[in-house]
């Protein structure tokens, strides 16, 4: 009775709450778009407006009318603090982004010439693409935007304003080939040189990267700093190379010290002595940009698992860098949702037993899954490469050391999950599902299974394996496949449990129909539906597409002898149906072990042709029909956020008294408040 009680009541919580869906710093996954609700309740507008590829949500923070006023004010204090770094985010992306996205700004906001003509409506839609990709190039694909007006017509609305723009970005915006991808991960091309991306100065070639980093890394070091993690590396006059620190007083110092501003308000409001502390350590490696505070908060940070009040805030995922070493500025204001979060507790106290049933090889196991956590959470406030684009569930931090001996925090951000599934509808489902019986199964269980998936992705996935001793991390190793391979690393630990008689058992699915749901969702997406975000032609460079089609590719072709997934072509449609999901969970613990092996290993040679040979060319003529398959559901392939806006109210001497949530509705204006309120940095270039 217990057990089925535990069932029926998780099942409600995921069901009423939300979670996210597949995996780590992704935005939505395409079955969320396909299985949720069809229809809003209530009159709140979750979607307020669509452009180009792109639609634009909002999202509840429920229960914060609950908050103390202390809470609140913390609330307050760490999105102001993570709102003051917003234009860090858009100077690492690119290094012309400040001086256009400013232009854009006053353009917008001061030109008071015609705007009714597709002049208008083409320069407005790049300037939301601008803001909603925190730069010129596709927050996603990473290639440039390409405007539908002439330069002359951009020239004459900055003429009209009097704004400048810099020649060299002027260029930017309207020549093609020039600085075309801002993050280039193919290596024939220099992943350094090709990239736009503004971790690294003029004339910093791939070579130049590798031997600084290798110098200066210590051998054999089993707790090293997060080299490169807050800094740009530049070429000096002598040719030397030298690390530009974000620090108070070192790069992006204006902002920074904004950033310090608020976070010492917000110890001042923290609900218990280890917060306070980890701010201390925070506001230590803010002010210095010493990489060992970094460490010593990360540590500190990991302790502090009481409370109602969570967040992240830094310098953090490196997808962004084609070396993998500079962290992007993110943050992320949480709440807890402590009935989700109580459910999920049941995966985290049994992270051990998931580790010792694996496949993989006895030597690459660890012997003792150290301080797991996973919560479902409420967000309140975004910023920087959160934002508009949200990631979806989280796991920090990313310092192996530290996720071995301190453990990690795995949240999923529940409102955001619940604001996609209130905005969506069943189209994609229909469209690519093979037959009746599979859309029911996905129908029923579909979102559960997204959600167990990910939950088994950031809580056992991320947390499982060691690397062998005197193997350097995979950053090192791996290279530019160290995301790719981590994040299949990861889902395929949860694609192997999913289907295990334990989760049942457990009472975290009600039957191994969740699993088969997950799996049918997984292997349409992995081999057909996600190709929607690409143009026509291209291959796969984002990490976590290589990762999903390398998987599903991956026992695709090694199931043909079986048959376990058949390929089967309907007037003039293709659908993949899975045979046998009892074969294809053991081909997934196959794949699994050999995942794991070349992490520990450091065998760079093996990712490489792994994920080249299954997570990067793409089936053409396949791409070709999906395209023209979901063109016709009108359903926008990205989907980014309007944050609430949160409102002091204070006392005669400044004291916060309580703080009111505000729902805007208009991303413009959203865009150009931030503009004038958090504009702290020079144009860098």
């Amino acid at each position: 009775m217990m057990k089925n009680f535990l069932t029926l009541l998780l099942l409600a919580v995921l069901w009423s709450c939300g979670a996210p869906t597949l995996t780590e710093e992704q935005t939505e996954s395409e079955d969320t778009a396909t299985t949720a609700a069809e229809s809003d309740t209530g009159d709140f507008v979750w979607q307020t407006e669509k452009f180009a590829d792109l639609g634009i949500l909002r999202y509840k923070i429920p229960g914060f009318e609950k908050l103390s006023t202390q809470q609140k004010a913390l609330v307050y204090y760490l999105t102001q603090a993570g709102l003051a770094g917003r234009d860090i985010m858009y100077d690492q992306n690119y290094r012309h982004n400040l001086n256009i996205r400013r232009a854009l700004d006053k353009i917008v906001q001061d030109y008071k010439g015609d705007k009714s003509t597709s002049d208008w409506n083409n320069f407005m839609e790049y300037t939301k693409r601008v803001w909603f990709s925190n730069g010129i190039h596709h927050h996603y694909s990473n290639d440039k935007f390409t405007p539908k007006f002439s330069q002359a017509y951009f020239e004459g609305l900055l003429k009209d304003v009097g704004a400048t723009v810099e020649p060299e970005a002027m260029k930017a915006i309207f020549d093609a080939n020039f600085d075309n991808k801002k993050v280039n991960l193919d290596v024939k091309k220099g992943l350094v040189e090709g990239s736009a991306v503004n971790f690294y100065g003029p004339n910093v070639t791939t070579s130049d990267v590798e031997n600084y980093y290798k110098k200066i890394m210590k051998k054999g070091d089993e707790r090293p700093i997060s080299y490169g993690l807050n800094s740009q590396l530049i070429k000096l006059g002598s040719g030397k190379l030298a690390e530009k620190v974000y620090s108070a007083d070192g790069m992006y110092g204006a902002a920074i010290r904004e950033i310090i501003k608020w976070l010492e308000k917000a110890k001042t409001v923290a609900e218990n002595d280890k917060q306070a502390k980890a701010f201390d350590h925070l506001i230590e490696y803010y002010r210095t940009g010493n990489l060992k505070a970094w460490d010593d908060y990360n540590v500190a940070w990991c302790g502090t698992k009481e409370g109602d009040i969570d967040y992240i805030n830094g310098f953090v995922e490196v997808y962004n860098d084609p070396m993998g070493y500079s962290g992007s500025y993110e943050t992320i204001v949480e709440i807890t949702d402590f009935d989700a979060s109580a459910r999920m507790k049941v995966l985290a106290d049994n992270a051990q037993w998931f580790e010792d049933n694996s496949t993989i090889m006895d030597e690459h196991k660890k012997k003792n899954v150290t301080g797991v956590s996973y919560k479902v959470v409420t967000v309140a406030g975004e910023a920087g490469d959160a934002s508009p684009s949200t990631p979806i569930g989280v796991n920090l931090p990313n310092a192996n050391w530290i996720r071995k001996e301190h453990g990690s925090k795995s949240v999923s951000l529940g409102n955001i999950i619940a604001a996609y599934n209130s905005a969506s509808g069943p189209g994609m489902l229909s469209e690519f599902a093979n037959d009746e019986e599979e859309i029911e199964r996905i129908r029923k269980y579909g979102e559960l299974g997204d959600k167990m998936g990910t939950a088994l992705h950031e809580v056992i996935g991320h947390a499982s394996g060691q690397i062998n001793p005197g193997v350097g991390t995979p950053k090192e190793t791996l290279k530019s496949y160290a995301s790719t391979i981590e994040e299949a690393r990861a889902d395929i630990i949860a694609l192997y449990f999913i289907m295990d008689q334990k989760m049942v058992d457990l009472g975290l699915i009600p039957s191994l129909d969740v699993a088969k749901a997950e799996y049918d969702g997984y292997i349409s997406n992995g081999l057909m539906k996600q190709l929607r975000r690409l143009e026509p032609g291209k291959d796969i460079e984002e990490s976590h597409m290589r990762n999903r089609q390398l998987i599903a590719a991956w026992v695709y072709e090694k199931g043909q002898k079986d048959n376990v997934i058949s390929k089967e072509v309907r007037d003039g449609k293709t659908y993949f149906n899975i045979n046998d999901y009892d074969k294809l969970r053991k081909l997934f613990g196959d794949l699994l072990i050999d995942l794991q092996r070349l992490t520990s290993e450091g065998d760079y040679e093996a990712g490489k042709n792994l994920v080249e040979k299954y997570g990067v060319k793409v089936d053409q003529a396949l791409h070709k029909e999906v395209l023209e398959r979901t063109k016709k559901l009108d359903l926008p392939a990205y989907r980014g956020f309007i944050n609430p806006e949160l409102v002091a109210v204070t006392d005669d001497n400044g004291k916060i008294t309580d703080v009111k949530v505000n729902y805007p509705t208009d991303f413009t204006q959203q865009m150009l408040d931030y503009a004038k309120k958090y504009s702290f940095l020079p144009d860098y270039n």
